[in-house]
């Protein structure tokens, strides 16, 4: 009976490595690749830092790391040395390294806004003819001066435009008079107002989208299953900050979209929609001033710049 005992306690356990080791070799074989997304300040990637923070990236087996930049020059060197996998920008640039032969998709379009921030005294548009507003070339900076400017019955030439690539030292700029006016992201606008600077002009008042996310089309095709938990996680990301009171993640303001926390509580949050496409009439209007600049070859039109084949269904 000891025997019996001992020979079903042998089984037992012989059976329980066994099942175990396939489960170890079963989670191993399924594990998906990690995912590294760069962005710059703004409220554009603020649905991926919440999927982070909040273990919604977790809960669906995906490594996510956001890598900050403060420059475009810096995201656009990471991005094509392989650095991250995908990166938070705005369509003319990826337009810019499409064109130029970077394999790359934009995947979803951003809900984040730029607004013409101007120094003490200028109220109107049309206070900044002739002044310094300062631009980071060949950017959505630049692209949307040119587009308020315009919609205000000017043109890019009624401003000097200095290029100041980095946005921190553009605001410095402006406090220490060097810059008449520029435009920001959020929390640049915030702080902007919080010193007495007026907001000239937005790409909410002229309703365009600038913003989206783009991934080297090694990690789409590799990595195809991880960017689209990658996009259902912002989804959710989205639904979290719609649901919850700002109380429940402010800190994420703070910490990680560098938001004094005296002002966390001002910032006005864009309209964020769950993952989409760019529009045709935005990357019309996009590639349009392109063209118009020579930035990119006279027959590129576009033609796989945009995939939506990792939206979720």
């Amino acid at each position: 009976m000891k025997k019996s005992q001992s020979l079903l306690l042998t089984v037992a356990l012989l059976l329980t490595l066994a099942l175990s080791a396939c489960g170890g070799q079963r989670k191993e074989s399924t594990q998906l690749p990690p995912l590294k997304i760069g962005a710059m300040s703004s409220m554009d990637y603020l649905p991926y830092v919440v999927a982070e923070k909040m273990g919604i990236y977790d809960s669906l087996g995906l490594e996510v790391e956001i890598v900050k930049f403060f420059s475009a020059n810096d995201r656009d060197a990471a991005f094509r040395a392989a650095q991250v996998d995908g990166t938070v920008i705005d369509y003319t640039g990826a337009a810019i390294q499409h064109a130029a032969g970077m394999p790359l998709a934009l995947i979803t379009a951003h809900d984040g806004y730029f607004e013409m921030m101007a120094t003490g005294g200028l109220t109107t548009m049309e206070d900044l003819r002739g002044k310094k507003v300062g631009v980071s070339r060949n950017t959505v900076i630049d692209y949307s001066t040119d587009l308020m400017l315009r919609a205000a019955g000017m043109e890019p030439t009624d401003v000097e435009k200095p290029e100041v690539n980095k946005i921190p030292l553009r605001l410095e700029m402006m406090v220490g008079g060097e810059l008449d006016g520029s435009v920001f992201p959020d929390p640049f606008i915030t702080i902007a107002k919080s010193k007495g600077f007026a907001s000239l002009s937005s790409t909410r008042a002229l309703g365009i989208s600038v913003t989206g996310t783009m991934m080297r089309r090694e990690a789409l095709d590799e990595k195809a299953e991880s960017v689209k938990l990658l996009l259902r996680g912002y989804n959710l990301g989205v639904d979290y900050l719609l649901s919850h009171p700002r109380s429940e993640w402010q800190s994420i303001l703070v910490e990680d979209a560098g938001i004094p926390e005296g002002l966390a509580d001002r910032v006005t949050l864009p309209d964020y929609r769950h993952a989409v496409l760019p529009s045709d009439k935005d990357m019309e209007e996009t590639l349009t001033w392109l063209h118009e600049h020579d930035l990119v070859p006279a027959d590129y039109a576009g033609e796989g710049l945009v995939d939506g084949s990792y939206l979720p269904q």
